[in-house]
């Protein structure tokens, strides 16, 4: 499922980024590849949504969030 379907409180999985070769490029600079655990922090109003990858707290637009394919963490 897309990253920008979770919800608050989702300990998540990334399992695969898309989009062009720079907004991957740009996404996992970031720290969104494949097999990193995030976890929700909140999603605001206008769908852009906080995350907590890497130990470091990421702010990403609903557009890119859109890009990262994501699993539950088990």
């Amino acid at each position: 499922m897309p990253l920008a379907m979770s919800k608050a409180g989702d300990e998540l999985m990334v399992a695969r980024v898309g989009g062009n070769e720079e907004a991957k490029k740009h996404l996992e600079d970031l720290g969104f590849v494949a097999g990193a655990h995030i976890t929700i922090i909140s999603q605001l109003g206008d769908g852009n949504i906080i995350v907590n990858v890497k130990e470091s707290r990421l702010a990403i637009t609903s557009q890119m969030a859109s890009k990262v394919m994501v699993v539950p963490q088990t």
